[in-house]
């Protein structure tokens, strides 16, 4: 379980594939700290840590991970933001994230606000959002603003845009979405 606040930005160094399985190796200033079996959220997706060398360490993500995601889009050099489990001993700063990415959408329009960013985002499942409710993207805990039917606005302010990757974010990009956790059984519920 993540909260959706984001530790630092990770670089993928390398990317191998063996079968339908892809390895990434990713450079962190924690990795020193991470263990083999540890889960570790990357731009939202939680994966699982495989090896360690020194500075970087290794996560594999299977063909289902790949569907659903934005990581078959990585390449050596992209940033990801990071995020280790959370601690149950310390305060929920955003919300509750599972690392499990419901589907991706699109950028399709960012607003310079002086002094923050606006970005919209269009995505194709029925998952419903709300305004002031929860949405995490790319593995950050995020507001929505505006909110309609398969579209969704949040704000960006400086600290967010400079440490994670919405400062290279373009329209046009995939961004991995996982929409908030009560949100989904509510609407799973009132479906029934």
């Amino acid at each position: 379980m993540f909260t959706g606040i984001i530790e630092q930005l990770g670089v993928i160094k390398k990317i191998e594939k063996e079968g339908e399985n892809v390895h990434f190796t990713v450079e962190s200033n924690f990795t020193h700290e991470l263990k083999i079996d540890q889960s570790v959220a990357h731009n939202g997706c939680c994966l699982t840590v495989v090896a360690i060398d020194e500075k970087e360490y290794v996560v594999t993500a299977i063909l289902e991970t790949l569907k659903k995601t934005n990581l078959g889009s990585w390449n050596v050099g992209t940033k990801v933001n990071l995020e280790r489990c959370m601690q149950m001993n310390g305060r929920l700063d955003g919300h509750i994230v599972q690392g499990h990415v419901d589907t991706t959408a699109e950028c399709i329009n960012i607003e310079d606000e002086t002094g923050s960013w606006k970005y919209t985002f269009r995505y194709e499942t029925l998952q419903p959002t709300v305004e002031k409710g929860s949405v995490t993207i790319n593995g950050t805990s995020l507001t929505v603003v505006d909110s309609k039917e398969t579209e969704f606005s949040v704000c960006i302010i400086p600290f967010t845009y400079e440490h994670t990757n919405f400062h290279q974010l373009k329209i046009g990009d995939r961004v991995n979405l996982e929409f908030d956790i009560i949100g989904k059984y509510v609407a799973k519920l009132m479906g029934k």
